[in-house]
């Protein structure tokens, strides 16, 4: 059966915030786009995946039409708690930058976004199945696949995004001849729990104890997120409900009586810690955005807003390739992308480094540790610097 053909002026392989982003940006200056993802729309919203935007992210959702819903349901934090020794040391965004971030699942940003496009009569194609990717060093590329009926589709584009993730199809894509991957492993993970309780802190607690690090954050009134680290390999069905509250209790425990509001744990999962980028972000025709070019560990909270950070810069190269019809203006976009993603690395390494105990740490290590963390919050400078990675640099 020969496959139905779509041409159109961009292919984007990814629907989830970066890719859909980036067909809204990309509409916005005119240019037309095809999405395709194969998760159905449901399984992505079903993804329960936390979320922490910087305050350029929150403008760019809603300064762009997605939509002001993160304004009225995400919660606006001024800053984070650093806890170490049993007590608590806030760090004050507000006061030190001038800028907060705003706690909203990755989940909500989907749905904003996939509203978004489909209020505008966008091309997006979810729940397809056999996506490929053909002739990407050409000036033709193309995208196969199989609708939900098994019936082939073909989408040739001048342009192709590769927004698919981590494990997608668009990196593998690239010869690894032409590609360079900087890879780090951790050697612990994070053990996530959701919980029906109230918030236990107004703001996240990112813990540092003997026992290994700790993050208490907040979802709703009645639901929070909570994690801890533990072996990569840690299995969540040997942790009951009270097993886990008095491993995150005994992580947080101090002189100062901070004490977490317990319920029931109703979502439990592990997960690892990986470090990737992947060099250059264009071969060809194809530029790679998001969990697709580069990982971080989430301690930094910078994975959704570095994929919506490259899909703003890139969608600001492919206006300048169309409209001045020369494909070298693409070539700004991965230089300009990576410096951004080499900071967020760095801060996401430091961050994890600090506040995460290896397995094989002596009392020296821990000391320097808390040494450290003594440096960050007392200090304007050292404190000035978090707060500023944490909310987003400019640009």
């Amino acid at each position: 059966m020969a496959p139905d053909l779509t041409r159109t002026t961009v292919g984007i392989v990814g629907a989830g915030p970066a890719g859909l982003m980036l067909s809204h940006l990309l509409a916005g200056e005119g240019i037309d786009s095809v999405v395709v993802d194969n998760r159905t729309r449901a399984q992505i919203e079903g993804t329960s995946r936390a979320g922490i935007l910087e305050a350029d992210s929150v403008r760019l959702l809603t300064d762009t039409g997605v939509s002001d819903r993160v304004l009225r349901d995400g919660r606006r934090h001024a800053g984070i708690e650093l806890r170490f020794e049993g007590t608590g040391h806030r760090i004050d965004f507000q006061e030190l930058v001038g800028e907060s971030v705003w706690l909203y699942p990755q989940t909500d940003v989907f749905a904003d976004l996939a509203d978004a496009r489909e209020r505008d009569g966008a091309d997006v194609r979810f729940g397809i199945s056999g996506t490929r990717v053909v002739d990407v060093a050409t000036e033709r590329p193309g995208i196969l696949f199989d609708d939900a009926d098994g019936r082939p589709h073909e989408v040739r584009c001048d342009i192709l995004a590769g927004a698919d993730g981590a494990h997608g199809v668009c990196r593998s894509a690239v010869p690894e001849a032409s590609r360079t991957h900087y890879f780090r492993a951790y050697p612990f993970a994070w053990f996530g729990v959701l919980v029906e309780a109230p918030p236990s802190a107004p703001e996240l607690v990112y813990t540092h104890s003997r026992r290994g690090f700790a993050l208490i954050s907040q979802r709703t009134e009645t639901v929070q997120r909570m994690y801890f680290q533990c072996g990569p390999d840690e299995d969540p069905a040997d942790w009951s409900d009270d097993r886990i509250w008095a491993e995150l209790q005994a992580r947080v425990d101090g002189p100062d009586g901070f004490s977490l509001k317990e319920g029931p744990v109703t979502d439990r999962s592990v997960l690892r810690f990986r470090s990737l980028v992947c060099e250059p972000m264009r071969y060809g025709s194809m530029l790679l955005a998001g969990d697709a070019a580069h990982t971080v560990p989430p301690t930094g909270a910078k994975g959704l807003n570095l994929a919506l950070a490259d899909v703003r810069v890139l969608a600001e190269a492919v206006e300048s390739a169309v409209r001045t019809r020369d494909r070298g203006a693409l070539d700004a976009y991965g230089p300009r992308a990576l410096r951004r993603v080499w900071r967020a690395q760095h801060f996401s390494y430091w961050m994890t480094s600090m506040l995460h105990r290896l397995p094989d740490a002596t009392d020296f290590d821990v000391r320097r540790q808390l040494g450290e963390l003594a440096a960050v919050v007392d200090s304007a400078a050292g404190s000035t610097y978090l707060a500023e990675a944490y909310t987003g640099w400019p640009g």
